[in-house]
């Protein structure tokens, strides 16, 4: 009787899909294409569908409808336009859900967010090197995953959320102690080009204690995917990591599904009760990318360049990190924010500076000097330190900082000889211990440090007298 019930079930459920299926084609004709955006009549998709241009020479072109005027659907390309002709045929794209298992549970899924888009996750991708759509870069032969899930989730209820209470080793000194890091915390990075921020995130996916490690370079350099994998993560680091590579010569719309794709995948182990460390490099290129499209489509731009719904995406996709509900797993986000012209005040560093649990500043002068990693304390913050921290660590943090910055603001009078010993006892330990704070602030690319070790060496350091 048991196995006639699930089958029965499994045939219901066969029935509730098929259901909602189209028996007719339903197609439209592309009619425009003006730099990155295409225009289509005949359709009537919405906001976030996706078609495919079929090409003469038998080729398609996979595109997502981003908005609309009258009759007109804009369609965003995945890959390039070339090839594409007046009259192009364009289909929409249908994906069905998670389709029914003999003896198992399944739930249709009814809400808009639920039937767009999905994407295969799962074990399987462990070790793997995809593009933004999931495609296979490391020429492994395809992914096989029995799992799928929406390309962009449902908010999470904030009151649900498990709370910052249990710090993370990253294995750098000066964060594991100044800036101490809670697992489930987002935390910035920000800095201009060439100041070190790639290294420093390699450090942390080699060092940083996490079950899964997500990856995802949205942006930036191509180079940098081949280099991060052979000589950051290892093929010990890879086995536990998933990558996801969006280059800057990938279109707009594949960084930003690259960013969403990322995201997803750290949420599905995130509910699988794994702790997961997700690097995104760069939060910059993410904004960037949906100002390319929003632009494209007529957005009208509102501060510096930048329309209203660049920052209306970025709290959306970073709020998708942190804790899960109590007894889950959770994503220790780690986002990249580029400071044009080393300008702190970028619009998009403001604004991710106000969303972020804190922020870590790279300075170039730090790093023109061969101070490695050039983390600029007096500039940096972790939000959540008080909550982590020990009364002693706290203690030892201000009277570092303290000093630190008692040396700086008076070391044009020291360089000059303007100063003399003995006007001030706090600037003369200061002055005699700053070798050593310098000293402690710097550390090795291979050079790996916990949190015990690191707190045992700020403490013999602030001794000294």
């Amino acid at each position: 009787m048991n196995h006639c019930s699930s089958w029965q079930s499994f045939l219901n459920n066969c029935k509730q899909i098929v259901s909602h299926s189209n028996s007719l084609i339903i197609s439209g004709t592309l009619t425009r294409v003006a730099g990155l955006v295409m225009e289509a009549v005949g359709l009537r998709l919405a906001v976030g569908s996706t078609c495919t241009v079929f090409l003469p020479n038998g080729h398609n072109v996979s595109a997502e409808v981003v908005g609309f005027s009258g009759d007109r659907l804009f369609l965003m390309p995945s890959s390039d336009v070339y090839g594409l002709v007046p009259g192009a045929k364009v289909v929409p794209t249908e994906y069905a859900s998670d389709h029914p298992r003999i003896g198992k549970n399944w739930r249709p899924r009814r809400r808009a967010a639920d039937r767009t888009k999905q994407i295969n996750v799962g074990y399987e991708l462990l070790g793997r090197v995809l593009s933004g759509a999931g495609e296979p870069l490391d020429q492994l032969g395809t992914i096989h995953t029995e799992q799928t899930v929406p390309l962009y989730s449902r908010p999470f209820n904030p009151l649900e959320r498990a709370p910052i209470d249990m710090p993370l080793d990253v294995g750098i000194r000066a964060i594991n102690t100044l800036l101490s890091v809670g697992r489930g915390q987002r935390m910035g990075l920000f800095a201009g080009s060439g100041v070190g921020k790639s290294v420093l995130l390699g450090m942390m996916a080699r060092y940083t204690k996490a079950d899964v490690i997500v990856v995802a370079l949205i942006g930036e350099r191509g180079r940098e995917v081949k280099e991060f994998i052979e000589n950051i993560l290892g093929q010990e680091g890879l086995a536990r990591s998933v990558v996801i590579a969006a280059p800057a010569d990938t279109s707009p719309l594949m960084r930003l599904q690259g960013a969403a794709y990322a995201t997803a995948i750290a949420e599905f182990f995130r509910d699988e009760g794994k702790n997961v460390l997700l690097i995104m490099d760069s939060l910059t290129r993410f904004a960037m990318a949906q100002r390319e499209i929003a632009l494209a489509v007529g957005e009208p731009p509102a501060t510096k360049g930048y329309p209203p719904s660049v920052f209306a995406r970025l709290p959306q996709l970073v709020e998708r990190a942190g804790n899960g509900r109590q007894g889950s797993g959770s994503i220790t986000a780690f986002y990249t924010v580029l400071s044009e012209n080393d300008d702190p005040n970028d619009p998009i560093a403001d604004n991710a500076r106000a969303i972020l649990d804190g922020h870590i500043v790279l300075s170039r002068r730090l790093a023109d000097s061969g101070h490695y990693p050039a983390i600029d304390i007096e500039s940096s913050i972790s939000r959540v330190m008080p909550h982590l921290a020990s009364q002693e660590q706290l203690e030892w943090t201000r009277r570092f900082k303290n000093l630190y910055a008692r040396y700086h603001r008076s070391h044009d009078l020291i360089s000059v000889g303007a100063y003399v010993p003995g006007s001030d006892p706090e600037l003369d330990l200061a002055i005699k211990i700053y070798p050593a704070l310098e000293s402690f602030l710097q550390q090795g690319i291979f050079e790996h440090e916990n949190i015990a070790e690191s707190l045992q060496k700020l403490s013999k350091l602030l001794t000294l007298r």
